[in-house]
């Protein structure tokens, strides 16, 4: 493993949140949340054990992307398609994410977020593009500390080729969403609930009468969530609104 790549995977040990015991992985959420993935793009999906560091569960398509093979890849294999010049923001978006989780949630909390972020990733013909990372902890052991994890990766380059070097983590359940955190700043962006419903509904192509009527709510208070949803995500109409939400896993 080269030194970036261990500096990585030392993220998990320095912040302490890595499992000290096996957790039981939990098979009928797993099932679930699989077969709720809607994807953008190519896409494959894994689960990592953050006890030892092993994967199970790669899908087959990790091969057409990756050409690695399921049954005999390893986290070490995946790490070792991330851009070299990306591992940095790789490693510095993990750290932040562990500490926002740990200091900012309630351990109750924990199971209900996605994390996402983006990274250029080598593909089966030796070229770059740009990655999607999504990931939603399964487990937790008795301390708290990361269990079992499922991780999706979805090609996004047809989408974008720019890296906005943000991170966002999507609430579940009716949590909270904190959306394109920078590890420069120090508060997060937050949608609310409401704001999450409009933005998937305007990514099904509605108009503000068809979301009004949808959620009981008239066409002028779309319109008025419509154009907060603009000013959060800073951007100038619900198209690129709408490609925001598709690149920080909301739709």
């Amino acid at each position: 493993m080269s030194n970036e790549l261990k500096h990585l995977q030392d993220v998990w040990d320095s912040t302490q949140k890595r499992a000290v015991e096996n957790t039981h992985f939990p098979l009928p959420k797993f099932e679930d949340i699989t077969s709720k993935i809607i994807s953008l793009g190519p896409f494959y999906y894994y689960i990592i054990d953050f006890f030892d560091m092993s994967v199970s569960h790669v899908s087959e398509q990790i091969r057409e992307i990756h050409g690695l093979n399921p049954d005999e890849t390893t986290f070490q294999d995946i790490l070792g398609t991330i851009h070299p010049e990306d591992v940095p923001y790789v490693q510095n978006t993990e750290r932040a994410i562990a500490e926002f989780y740990y200091s900012r949630l309630r351990p109750e909390q924990l199971l209900k977020y996605k994390m996402n972020y983006s990274f250029r990733s080598k593909m089966a013909d030796g070229n770059y593009a740009l990655l999607n990372h999504q990931a939603i902890l399964l487990t937790l052991d008795t301390n708290g500390g990361f269990g079992k994890s499922l991780n999706i990766h979805t090609r996004i380059d047809h989408i974008t080729a720019v890296n906005n070097l943000k991170f966002s983590l999507i609430g579940l359940d009716n949590e909270p969403s904190f959306m394109n955190m920078s590890l420069k700043e120090n508060m997060p962006l937050e949608l609310s609930k409401r704001e999450i419903e409009i933005v998937k509904l305007l990514g099904e192509g509605m108009d503000s009468s068809q979301i009004g009527e949808k959620l009981f709510i008239s066409p002028k208070t779309v319109k008025k969530h419509r154009s907060n949803i603009l000013n959060k995500l800073n951007v100038k109409n619900t198209s690129q609104a709408v490609k925001e939400a598709m690149v920080a896993g909301l739709i």
